[in-house]
Protein backbone atom coordinates (compact mmCIF):
# COMPACT_ATOMS: atom_id res chain seq x y z
CA UNK A 1 0.00 0.00 0.00
CA UNK A 2 2.70 2.53 0.97
CA UNK A 3 4.77 1.66 -2.09
CA UNK A 4 1.85 2.53 -4.41
CA UNK A 5 1.41 5.91 -2.71
CA UNK A 6 5.15 6.59 -2.96
CA UNK A 7 5.22 5.77 -6.68
CA UNK A 8 2.20 8.00 -7.33
CA UNK A 9 3.71 10.91 -5.40
CA UNK A 10 7.03 10.45 -7.18
CA UNK A 11 5.36 10.52 -10.59
CA UNK A 12 3.36 13.63 -9.74
CA UNK A 13 6.45 15.39 -8.40
CA UNK A 14 8.44 14.56 -11.50
CA UNK A 15 5.74 15.77 -13.88
CA UNK A 16 5.27 18.96 -11.87
CA UNK A 17 9.00 19.65 -12.02
CA UNK A 18 9.06 19.06 -15.78
CA UNK A 19 6.08 21.38 -16.27
CA UNK A 20 7.78 24.07 -14.18
CA UNK A 21 10.91 23.86 -16.28
CA UNK A 22 8.89 24.17 -19.50
CA UNK A 23 7.04 27.22 -18.15
CA UNK A 24 10.33 28.81 -17.06
CA UNK A 25 12.01 28.28 -20.43
CA UNK A 26 8.96 29.57 -22.30
CA UNK A 27 8.84 32.67 -20.11
CA UNK A 28 12.51 33.44 -20.60
CA UNK A 29 12.26 32.94 -24.37
CA UNK A 30 9.24 35.21 -24.68
CA UNK A 31 10.96 37.85 -22.52
CA UNK A 32 14.01 37.82 -24.77
CA UNK A 33 11.80 38.15 -27.85
CA UNK A 34 10.01 41.13 -26.30
CA UNK A 35 13.31 42.86 -25.54
CA UNK A 36 14.59 42.28 -29.09
CA UNK A 37 11.38 43.60 -30.65
CA UNK A 38 11.43 46.64 -28.37
CA UNK A 39 15.00 47.39 -29.40
CA UNK A 40 13.98 47.16 -33.05
CA UNK A 41 11.14 49.61 -32.47
CA UNK A 42 13.46 52.08 -30.76
CA UNK A 43 15.99 51.75 -33.59
CA UNK A 44 13.29 52.37 -36.20
CA UNK A 45 12.04 55.39 -34.22
CA UNK A 46 15.48 56.99 -34.25
CA UNK A 47 15.88 56.25 -37.98
CA UNK A 48 12.56 57.95 -38.74
CA UNK A 49 13.29 61.06 -36.69
CA UNK A 50 16.73 61.72 -38.19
Amino acid sequence: MNEKIYKTMSGVGTSTLALGIVVLVTGVASGIMLIINGARLIKKKYELTI
